[in-house]
């Protein structure tokens, strides 16, 4: 019981060490730093603790009404908010920190983007600040895909052309390639457009041909192909009137290996879509213009599953269709062109199931519910004009996403946050981290030490003497409550060694607390109790390793700086409680 208390505590430590790390903090854009001056000191004391400072003239206002805040700001990089948060200058601040870059949310750099009134409608900008589709397999069942330019970084994987029976499957229609662009054009690549999905995997499945014709036998067969080549979507923007038994067998048997299936509702402008969106297991799209309402082409009513913006040109006035980079049929050549169609609000849906998938969201039946269930609903949709509603991207993907928690979510957030960026662990992000980790782990290898010279047994009181010395719980540091005195959080939040400049904030260690004095009065104070003694050894063993690491990774101390007088300070200090704790473990105590 006791082993399982001690194994604990140590958890309990190391937890702490964890909590405080401040590299998602850390990972934030800046090229500037914000230093925050007493409010007690008039300008012209400023403007002599700035000359003492390198390039102290480099400081400046950070506008015309900073001087009541006392708010300045100076260029600079992690390597300079280090030195100036260890300089004599910190003293006179309140906070020096990083004077980060915020934006609205990520928004491509392609130049057409303003065009895509599209991507907006769906709000996919929200979306892809969880996801933009990476490892997902979209396979595009249509005339072919070419690697137009937009394309060129897109990821593919190998496809088939069931026309000519073979395997490079080219356009030589142009409509399968403006479908593969609204899923997953190249994006935030300074060029032309971009694509709901632009991280997913595109298949290339060409049934249809030259004039965009094609039979229920290659589709099905191309469905089958996707399914058995690990597809994820499959999309379907083509269609007909008639009901194919092969073909939704093809559909069933790509349903039940787990691909989720959109198809197209088809551009008669009757009340029931067409095939093979109008089977079962397919989810059958709707088209809308800009306005957001039903484009005047589309289907609706039976069938129908929900709605996606699929354009609506004006006579002259190309700006209502979906634009995407194609071929132009007649020379092969590249071009930027605006079509309209449920062709063209399908691969909406289509990259919007890729985003769910790539959140961790595996079943086929979950995507579709929730592609339905965050639709934005139509209240007045008497005629099933938009079946669930119509397509919202950013409520799809933080549905999905508030709904997983399992290894492929965690490894997401790994990687979004640097953890896996290897110039991340390079940089300095860590810059807080192994040093707290290390003290934790450090005092228990001292006691570890000390148990080979003078065996004793394992206790709470000892662990918790190591973890108020190493590290105490200094993630309460990081804990802001409005309107109330900080100073206690960051007081009750401080290693021993910390304490003395825990309540007016400053990063430099006071040399009276990180030395022996502290853990010298805890002996002399507990030696005596048969229990708290080990307290008090724990106490300076953790303070040990604390200052031994403080020594080696950031030796700041108030009156003597970072310099090597500094590190042979904490060092000696290290020393001291070692042999302290030593001379505690070895004294004979009575129970009283």
């Amino acid at each position: 019981m006791r082993r399982l208390l001690w194994i604990g505590l140590f958890f309990v430590g190391l937890a702490a060490a964890i909590a405080a790390f401040p590299g998602i903090s850390n990972q934030g854009e800046f090229d500037s730093l914000l230093i925050d001056f007493n409010d007690n000191l008039t300008p012209t004391q400023i403007q002599t603790e700035l000359r003492k400072v390198e390039h102290g003239n480099a400081f400046r206002l950070n506008s015309e009404f900073s001087g009541p805040e006392r708010l300045y700001v100076v260029e600079g990089d992690r390597k300079l908010l280090k030195a100036l948060r260890h300089s004599d200058l910190a003293k006179f601040t309140e906070h020096i920190e990083p004077n980060y870059i915020y934006t609205t949310r990520f928004r491509p750099n392609d130049p057409d983007y303003d065009k895509q009134w599209n991507l907006r409608d769906i709000g996919v900008e929200s979306a892809w600040n969880i996801t933009a589709g990476k490892d997902v397999t979209v396979a595009v069942i249509d005339t072919g895909v070419s690697r137009v330019p937009d394309l060129q970084k897109t990821q593919f994987v190998p496809g088939y052309d069931f026309v000519n029976d073979r395997e490079q499957a080219d356009d030589d229609f142009g409509h399968g390639t403006h479908v593969a662009g609204t899923i997953a054009q190249t994006t935030n690549n300074q060029y032309g457009v971009a694509g709901v999905a632009f991280e997913a995997n595109l298949m290339p499945l060409k049934v249809l041909d030259e004039t965009g014709a094609g039979t229920v036998s290659d589709i099905a067969e191309a469905i089958r192909f996707a399914a058995d080549k690990d597809a994820d979507v499959i999309n379907l923007s083509l269609g007909g009137a008639g009901d194919s038994q092969v073909l939704a067998e093809a559909v069933e048997y790509a349903y039940r290996k787990g691909v989720v299936l959109i198809g197209a509702a088809g551009n008669e402008g009757r009340n029931s879509a067409s095939y093979p969106a109008r089977y079962p297991h397919v989810v059958a799209v709707a088209a809308t213009g800009p306005s957001g309402a039903k484009a005047g082409y589309s289907n609706f009513g039976a069938g129908v599953d929900i709605a996606a913006p699929g354009g609506d040109i004006q006579q002259g006035d190309p700006s209502g269709g979906i634009l995407q980079n194609t071929v132009n049929p007649a020379t092969g050549e590249s071009v930027f062109a605006s079509f309209q169609g449920t062709s063209m609000a399908a691969p909406h849906v289509a990259g919007v199931a890729a985003l769910i998938k790539a959140v961790g969201v595996d079943s086929p039946d979950n995507i579709v519910k929730i592609l339905q269930a965050s639709a934005r609903t139509d209240q007045n949709d008497t005629l099933n004009h938009f079946g669930a509603g119509h397509l919202d991207a950013a409520a799809a993907v933080d549905m999905a996403d508030k709904g997983q928690f399992n290894f492929r979510n965690f490894f997401r957030w790994l990687r979004e946050n640097g953890y896996l960026n290897p110039k991340f662990w390079i940089d300095g992000g860590l810059i807080a981290f192994w040093p707290k980790v290390l003290m934790v782990l450090g005092s228990y290898l001292l006691a570890w030490l000390l148990r080979v010279y003078l065996p004793f047994a394992w206790g709470w009181a000892l662990s918790s003497g190591l973890i108020m010395g190493s590290c105490g719980l200094f993630f309460l540091q990081g804990v802001y409550i409005f309107d109330l005195p900080q100073w206690p959080l960051r007081m009750m939040g401080s290693s021993i060694p910390e304490l003395g400049s825990a309540i007016q904030g400053s990063p430099l260690l006071n040399p009276l607390f990180a030395s022996v004095l502290i853990p010298l009065g805890l002996i002399a104070l507990l030696l005596g109790h048969v229990r708290l003694r080990w307290f008090a050894i724990g106490s300076c063993l953790g303070v040990a390793a604390c200052l031994a690491i403080s020594a080696i990774a950031d030796p700041g101390v108030m009156w003597i700086g970072q310099s090597l007088a500094a590190r042979s300070f904490l060092a000696i200090n290290a020393l001291l409680c070692y042999g302290l704790a030593y001379l505690a473990a070895k004294s004979k105590v009575q129970p009283g």
